[in-house]
């Protein structure tokens, strides 16, 4: 009998993320297992840990790089495989529990989600590093890695990949949610009542924190707008948040994926020049960011949610860095009241607004590891359900 014709046994899985933001890697360690009803999930425990400050910088470096050495990648690679497997060790050391698996997304350095023309071909393609087979060394379990390419080999995006764990949590059979999640980028799933899994759509709405971390360092040496304190002191700028909508990517139908290459140095360069045009305060152009991350999303649910949900109550349940911008919150609030849609954090339901994306992680790799697909088509564009990600051992394999 294989193992995909084996009942899936409980698991404790770290689930690793460390997102566009690129500020540090989460750590989940999360109790899986299956049940009539179906997979269960216990947070076990959650820790953040910040990447050194030469780390974080070289992460950087290498995502905004027109060009860079081979040398400095493959160190950047393994570096940051030691960078989590600290994490892990940390997490094994404060809390006692030792995973059975390890589900790391690693740093996403390029994602291209749609086919561009190289070398004379057209094709998608997204690179995350994080070396797993030192992982799996230094913490002696299975890693998983590598999720994105298989969906889009497929068809796909490779993005976004958390609605699985979006719909095994808050799927209701009368109640419409959106789960919008405000990392670096902000990204939503939506989930009509009552629906199955291939009724889910999901897909990036835009910028979320990345614009603001960024205005923040320029204009005040921070690393980020804490609980959006400074956009609150500012003036929006209304031409610029208008013109800024007028991108081709908000006007672009689901699926869709953004990162750095959309929303990144080149961007923001551009959305300070306009700010500037109109007012040098440089409080404004953070109230002019965080606006601009609020209306996004309200523009995505007008345009793409509010159909597929029809007339059941909606539920917005915000996750990532961005719910902690008490700012940016109670204006997506003022923004969302009007179409009769709450707001909430996934505090509220037992998941840390900053665990929820390693929680997804450490849930697609059990999928993975018991041979089960872990994308949902109807969210990354793909043609099938797919297996997702590679399996690095720490010894001999498994019988």
């Amino acid at each position: 009998m294989t193992r995909a014709q084996t009942p899936a046994r409980p698991l404790i899985v770290a689930g690793l993320m460390s997102g566009t933001s690129a500020d540090g890697v989460d750590v989940a360690l999360v109790r899986i297992s299956e049940q009539f009803q179906g997979t269960k999930l216990d947070l076990l425990a959650h820790r953040a840990f910040p990447f050194p400050r030469a780390l974080r910088q070289s992460v950087l470096r290498a995502m905004n790089a027109r060009a860079i050495s081979t040398a400095e990648l493959a160190r950047l690679n393994w570096r940051l495989g030691l960078a989590y497997a600290e994490a892990v060790r940390s997490t094994m050391d404060a809390t006692s529990i030792r995973p059975d698996l390890i589900g790391c997304h690693g740093q996403t350095l390029y994602h291209q989600g749609a086919p561009m023309l190289y070398a004379g071909r057209r094709f998608a393609c997204t690179w995350q590093l994080g070396e797993p087979a030192l992982l799996a060394a230094e913490i002696g379990v299975p890693v998983v890695s590598n999720f994105r390419p298989a969906d889009m080999a497929a068809g796909g995006q490779g993005a976004p990949l958390v609605p699985l764990l979006d719909y095994v949590l808050y799927a209701h059979p009368r109640r419409a949610r959106i789960l919008q999640n405000i990392g670096g980028i902000g990204n939503l799933t939506a989930i009509p009542a009552g629906a199955r899994q291939d009724q889910v759509i999901a897909f990036d709405t835009g910028p979320g924190n990345m614009v603001i971390d960024a205005l923040m360092q320029q204009l005040f040496s921070k690393p980020c707008d804490r609980d959006g304190r400074v956009a609150a002191r500012g003036k929006v700028l209304e031409p610029v948040v208008r013109a800024a909508l007028r991108e081709k990517f908000f006007r672009q139908k689901p699926p869709k994926s953004a990162g750095r290459e959309q929303f990144g140095r080149e961007y923001t360069a551009e959305l300070m020049a306009a700010c500037c045009r109109i007012s040098r305060k440089p409080e404004d152009a953070l109230a002019t960011a965080t606006a601009l991350t609020s209306e996004s999303i309200r523009e995505a649910v007008v345009c793409w949610v509010q159909a597929l949900t029809g007339k059941a109550p909606l539920d917005c349940i915000v996750s990532g860095g961005g719910a902690r911008n008490t700012t940016l919150l109670a204006w997506l609030r003022e923004g969302l009241a009007p179409l009769g849609c709450t707001v909430s954090t996934s505090d509220d339901s037992g998941i840390p607004v900053e665990a929820k994306e390693a929680v997804a992680f450490a849930l697609l790799a059990w999928q993975t590891w018991h041979q089960r697909a872990g994308n949902v088509p109807s969210a990354t564009g793909a043609a099938r359900p797919v297996i997702l990600g590679s399996v690095t051992y720490a010894g001999p394999h498994p019988t």
